[in-house]
């Protein structure tokens, strides 16, 4: 309420007069004999009108106005003057205060001053009630907002376009801060949506849709996510905007790929290890009756059979073990010239056999190199075997060639490029395809090849790079230390 009046006059008489006045108007009056019991009103009451004539005290009275208008700008300052003191009170206190008015004061003057303070100070009591207001909308919205950065998931808002137009701190971490890209761009580098997509499914019928997905990060990290959508409604309940919640569940699915590829491979090689059990009984067999007939020719065939039965177990057991935990490799020193030419040879029947050109071409002098071969071997023609998978699936080309060149790099790395015309890959195959079990030949393939020749060349602590484009081929350059490291990686599984 502004019914709390100040008045201030030198003229004793003049102001109780004033006051008789606006008590019949039904306000409360207050007086002040000097300028200190001016200031100490202001705290003890709520006063929100002062009438006053400037000249009321021999100091600086017009400051004394300006510092109360400073420490409390809702009050309303009305100016009763003399006509000889008018135009200076006018243009010391300018706008600080709302209404001049020449002494003797006449009512419909004072009246209509009254009722312009009334008005102020309504306003002023409102737009400060909506300040209070607009200030718990700040919290809430600093709360929500806080509450949407230290979310520990990934969260988005997309419009209709796939573009975002929102992003939690996690997002902009591990995605990058790139408002108005396209969402299938920054998660997966395509060029087009996806096919199956949540976001759109919940524009289409307004529900929550989940889906797992595989995400490559800007730093080239890829994550296992389970990702959840929401539809954003406008004021006429019309979906506006969808957001996205991701979890990274990446250890969970190492974990149970662990268990997976490890059932998967005991599954595989049980029916093995059964048929050399078998041969392995045939082998004691023939080293008993031998023994007891005396042939030696039969004893020693025995022998033989039971050594390589039991290599081929021990060998098979190691490679269980090798994806079961972290395994040590079992560096030997070998002539890099005849490995590369081994390798080609296990993969040439394949290219003959598939109409597949395959050319080696290995640098002269190159020593040797400190590897674990049966495992380097292995990764080798699986790259090569690849090419050559890669050249078959290609119908665009007539005649298709793999070519594998070896050579140094440098003093201490040797380099192996197999490089084939054949089909290519698109950005999203070559973000997925050394992850476990991620295969492009449908029911042909295991998942398991790349994923393992790539753990193979970083547990030797080397570098495999990538350089493919649709229907142009791929490239694959491997870099490997040509000594064995001090401090090797132990890469484990998966």
């Amino acid at each position: 309420m502004a019914n709390e009046i100040l008045i201030i006059d030198k003229d004793i008489s003049h102001a109780n007069a004033l006051g008789v006045y606006l008590k019949r108007k039904k306000m409360n009056i207050y007086t002040a004999k000097n300028s200190d019991e001016i200031l100490k009103l202001f705290d003890r009451i709520n006063i929100k009108i002062v009438l006053a004539d400037p000249s009321s005290f021999h100091t600086d009275f017009i400051s004394i106005l300006k510092k109360v208008k400073k420490f409390h700008p809702e009050v309303q300052i009305i100016i009763m003057a003399a006509p000889e003191e008018f135009d200076y009170t006018m243009a010391q206190l300018k706008d600080e205060a709302i209404h001049y008015m020449l002494k003797p004061v006449k009512s419909a003057a004072l009246d209509m001053a009254l009722k312009q303070a009334k008005t102020w100070v309504t306003v002023n009591n409102k737009l400060l009630r909506y300040e209070k207001k607009i200030h718990i909308l700040q919290q809430t919205q600093n709360l929500f907002q806080q509450l949407f950065d230290e979310i520990p998931c990934y969260i988005s808002v997309q419009n209709k376009d796939f573009r975002l137009t929102a992003t939690n701190k996690m997002f902009k971490r591990d995605f990058g801060d790139e408002i108005g890209s396209h969402c299938y761009q920054i998660y997966k580098h395509r060029g087009t949506p996806c096919e199956k997509c949540p976001v759109s499914d919940t524009f289409e019928d307004g529900l929550s849709h989940s889906t797992e997905e595989v995400v490559t990060s800007k730093s080239g990290k890829q994550c296992n996510v389970i990702t959840w959508t929401a539809p954003v409604k406008d004021s006429r309940g019309q979906i506006s905007q969808v957001i996205e919640i991701s979890t990274n569940i990446t250890q969970i699915r190492q974990l149970q790929d662990h268990l997976i590829s490890l059932g998967l491979m005991i599954g595989s090689m049980s029916h093995g290890i059964k048929g050399m059990l078998t041969a392995l009984d045939g082998g004691i067999y023939k080293l008993e009756t031998g023994l007891a007939n005396k042939d030696v020719k039969r004893t020693g065939r025995a022998s033989e059979q039971i050594k390589q039965m039991a290599g081929r177990i021990r060998k098979m057991v190691l490679e269980i073990l090798y994806y079961a935990k972290s395994r040590e490799l079992i560096y030997e020193t070998v002539q890099i010239e005849k490995m590369a030419q081994k390798a080609a040879e296990d993969a040439m029947a394949i290219a003959i056999k598939k109409g597949t050109r395959l050319k080696l071409d290995i640098a002269p002098s190159l020593g040797t190199i400190q590897v674990d071969p049966n495992w380097i071997h292995a990764t080798l023609v699986n790259f090569l075997e690849n090419a050559i998978d890669a050249c078959i699936y290609d119908r665009s080309k007539k005649k298709h060639l793999v070519k594998f060149d070896v050579f140094e790099k440098s003093p201490d790395q040797i380099c192996f490029i197999i490089k084939d015309n054949g089909m290519g890959m698109d950005q999203e195959t070559k973000e997925k395809m050394f992850t476990l079990f991620f295969t492009s030949k449908g029911s042909q393939g295991t998942g398991l090849g790349l994923f393992i020749a790539n753990r193979v060349i970083c547990q030797h602590g080397g570098l495999i790079e990538v350089d493919s484009e649709p229907g142009k081929g791929s490239c694959f350059k491997i870099t490997l230390p040509r000594k064995k490291p001090d401090l090797f990686p132990i890469v484990s599984f998966p």
